[in-house]
């Protein structure tokens, strides 16, 4: 089976996409599987590992909302997947190294979303940044301290991610894209379910040019991008439609993410993730084992960063009360 995905590689994708059997490979060796690609392999490995089942209950933009339909952590992934994987599929890009760097690139984010993160990066002195620690959680943390051992073309895609990096294939500029296209018009969506703009807020200028809805103004992004890039060693929209699109991000810095009402949270979740982790700081013992013994080759503030952006939105209020909330007593 692995043979025929290699023929039809061989014989379909673009000269300049990531072929499976050009993977510069692992950290460590592993014998080839007869079924799978190796990207086939680390996708499965990342949808079965630990990371990617607790995005279900880590925040996307909105705090432990009360409705059903707002996105986490795990739908927003899952929502990059699928809008990578259809720019791989247009410009004849490995779709499965795609499908493995958009379902890993967030494995290491905080919970409570970009506030979590960025109360980290405060608390550590070196700082804290998702895609760095998605890297991490591949590599090292997840089984016990053994990681994933994905190929260095995932990991390559996860840890460059952001708008800012540059990953070396293709299919991680893909999943870059995709990410901001998937989180652009869902938040957009969240926001206006949630009361914080209407759809009368958007910028007219770039709902003009894109699309009066997120399923338009997807397939506005995911079509600029085939047209500009098509048969060509690059992965990018055309010159209007991206700077349509950024000017539609700033609006969702400026509206929304940066609205007073989050703010508010923040200080709560602040104050939450600042009591927990000068708590452990003080009290190393108390730590789960893993990250007792990962005292012995890393330092307090790394260790301390790898336990607390693991956790899970639920799972980190239930520490907070079970350490400083006092319970009832039955007299």
């Amino acid at each position: 089976m692995k043979d025929k995905t290699l023929l039809i590689e061989e014989t379909f994708l673009s000269p300049f996409a990531k072929k499976s059997k050009d993977t510069v490979g692992r950290l460590r060796f592993e014998e080839e599987c007869p079924m799978r690609t190796d990207f086939q392999r680390d996708r499965d490995r990342i949808i079965h590992c630990k990371a990617f089942r607790r995005l279900k209950n880590k925040t996307q933009v909105f705090f432990s909302p009360e409705g059903d339909h707002y996105r986490t952590r795990l739908t927003h992934t899952l929502n990059v997947s699928q809008v990578a994987r259809s720019i791989a599929r247009a410009l004849s890009l490995n779709e499965d190294l795609t499908e493995a760097i958009a379902l890993g690139h967030d494995l290491g984010h905080t919970p409570f979303g970009h506030s979590g993160e960025r109360i980290l990066s405060r608390l550590n002195p070196k700082g804290f940044v998702h895609n760095v620690q998605s890297g991490r959680v591949v590599d090292f943390l997840e089984n016990e301290g053994k990681g994933l051992n994905l190929t260095r073309e995932v990991v390559d895609g996860i840890i460059n991610h952001k708008l800012s990096s540059n990953p070396t294939t293709l299919e991680g500029k893909a999943v870059s894209l995709a990410d901001r296209i998937a989180y652009i018009n869902h938040d957009i969506d969240d926001a206006i379910v949630g009361g914080f703009i209407t759809i009368n807020d958007l910028p007219k200028d770039c709902i003009e040019i894109l699309g009066e809805d997120s399923s338009k103004r997807i397939n506005t992004m995911v079509h600029s991008i085939f047209v500009e890039s098509d048969g060509k060693n690059k992965v990018e929209m055309q010159k209007d439609i991206a700077d349509a699109t950024m000017r539609l991000r700033t609006f969702l810095f400026d509206k929304v993410y940066n609205d007073k009402t989050f703010r508010g949270e923040e200080e709560r979740a602040d104050r939450m993730i600042s009591a927990l982790y000068e708590y452990y700081k003080q009290n190393l013992d108390k730590l789960p084992e893993f990250f007792r013994q990962e005292l012995e080759t890393n330092d307090v503030d790394t260790v301390l960063c790898d336990y607390i952006s693991g956790m899970s939105d639920m799972f980190a209020v239930k520490t907070f009360n079970e350490i400083f909330v006092p319970r009832n007593w039955k007299l």
